[in-house]
């Protein structure tokens, strides 16, 4: 019997996504990664008396972009809070925050459950606050360092629903949702510089009874680790109340190398932290004109792409899927398809093919991004377009794909400088045949008495004596012919 069976996992995630301006908040500090610590803190930032905010209003505007990419509400009136907490790399002693009145309220995420069910996942809110700096520990034994670059950055704070049942729609979700981030460019997503962690609130209960205390998983920075922390705090919960334990109200902290949750601190509610609505800043008061201006700037989304790609280029949806995951990927293939001189779903789902296989696999092995390949992507169409109208087969053209990835050259180039133009001339093809016929009369007789698997050594010895130029198509249709006639 399974662990888990007789228990429903409820399961919702903040997600804590840096807004991509180029300066703070409430300041004009840059947001820059990497500079040397506490050298992108104004007088505001680092919280010195009589300083008063400025909002940001391109920060507005991207999560405005946010609310409208997932389908919510935005809000014309909405207001900053103080959230109240002592902490060493918060200065001021508060972060403002929207508590009672957020930008953005409701909307949507579509995933797909482990058993390929669509299932919507919906979002309470999206609401804009200022992120802490960070505590440094580990570069003396006997301080603590602080560094406030990081305070004021701006953040939109995604809250979804507990509408997830298992790790595996928790990370489809977290996957979902950073995809459209990128592709409207409100967040770059990176990571492993912080610009996107996760909060996973889970709770467990058997089917019928009321929500169980949940407990908070804080700040997981990858999807991978997301799933890891969310099956151990599932199988820690189940393992207490089958034994008779209770659950806490708390937070823990997920540490990847032992791969388990460990607590951090008792949870707290919304009224440990004293929200008052903040005395220094107005309310945000959108006009339709700035929304309807915002919405006229989305691009095209993840989803309405996906399907576009099945119906107009005839591609599977996991092929769809693959290509559409990275907006950049998406616009080189397009690019390609629209550089062939073949029209329809037999050009494009090649195309695909030879993305999804030879230049992935390259990509992967030189650890670079498809912007920076070292020919253009319309070349691909180009070594298509050579297939298509026969002129190399699908085998010389791995051969011409290595060769672009050294020098560059065009694959037309590259055919007529090795001379790899397949052989179409029938009366070649059929001499070769019937050399490699004349040469292997036991195996010919095998054929004749029903070995047909014998067949693909004679194709073999066809080609190597082409020298791999060969027609596969002719080659194959003039030894059945000879093989089946001939006695």
């Amino acid at each position: 019997m399974n662990l888990r069976d007789g228990w429903e996992v409820v399961i919702g995630l903040e997600v804590h996504a840096q807004i991509a301006t180029k300066s703070k908040l409430f300041s004009s500090s840059p947001t820059d990664f990497g500079s040397d610590p506490n050298t992108q803190v104004s007088f505001y930032d680092a919280g010195m008396p009589g300083m008063l905010p400025v909002l940001n209003g391109e920060a507005v505007d991207m999560a405005i972009m946010t609310g409208l990419s997932v389908d919510g509400t935005i809000n014309r009136i909405s207001k900053f809070d103080r959230k109240n907490y002592f902490y060493p790399d918060l200065p001021s002693g508060y972060q403002i925050s929207q508590l009672y009145h957020p930008i953005i309220t409701g909307g949507y995420i579509d995933i797909e459950s482990q058993d390929g069910r669509p299932k919507r996942i919906h979002l309470d809110r999206i609401h804009i606050e200022q992120d802490a700096g960070k505590n440094i520990h580990d570069l003396s034994p006997e301080f603590s360092y602080i560094d406030l670059n990081r305070a004021g950055i701006p953040l939109m704070e995604i809250v979804s629903n507990p509408d997830m049942s298992s790790p595996y729609e928790a990370m489809a979700y977290f996957k979902k949702l950073k995809m459209l981030l990128r592709y409207i460019g409100t967040c770059d997503c990176n990571m492993e510089r912080g610009n996107l962690r996760a909060d996973a609130n889970i709770s467990i209960r058997r089917p019928g009874d009321p929500l169980g205390n949940r407990v908070e998983i804080k700040n997981m920075n990858s999807i991978r680790n997301l799933g890891q922390a969310l099956d151990y705090e599932i199988t820690r919960q189940i393992m207490a109340r089958e034994n008779g334990g209770k659950i806490e109200q708390e937070t823990r902290l997920f540490d990847a190398t032992t791969g388990e949750t460990r607590s951090m601190r008792t949870k707290e509610n919304s009224n440990d932290y004293r929200y008052f609505p903040d005395p220094d800043l107005g309310p945000i008061v959108l006009s339709s004109g700035r929304i309807e201006g915002i919405r006229a700037k989305l691009p095209e989304l993840p989803d309405a792409k996906r399907l576009r790609f099945m119906e107009s280029y005839g591609l599977s949806g996991a092929d769809a899927d693959v290509l559409i995951e990275d907006k950049a990927v998406a616009l080189h293939f397009e690019r390609a398809v629209e550089a062939s001189k073949f029209k329809g779903a037999e050009s494009a789902k090649l195309i695909a093919n030879w993305i999804i296989g030879e230049l992935f696999g390259f990509l992967n092995k030189t650890n670079i991004s498809i912007d920076d390949l070292p020919f253009p992507i319309e070349y691909m169409a180009e070594l298509v377009d050579l297939i298509l109208d026969k002129t190399i087969s699908g085998k010389i053209a791995k051969t011409v794909f290595a060769e672009m990835t050294e020098d560059g050259a065009s694959p037309s180039t590259i055919v007529a400088e090795l001379g790899l133009v397949q052989i179409q001339d029938e009366s070649v093809i059929r001499k070769v045949v019937e050399e490699v016929i004349a040469s292997n009369q036991d195996q010919v007789e095998q054929y004749r008495s029903g070995k047909v698997q014998l067949f693909g050594f004679f194709v073999g010895q066809c080609m190597k004596n082409l020298h791999g130029k060969g027609n596969p198509e002719m080659v194959n249709q003039i030894l059945r012919e000879t093989l089946d006639s001939s006695e």
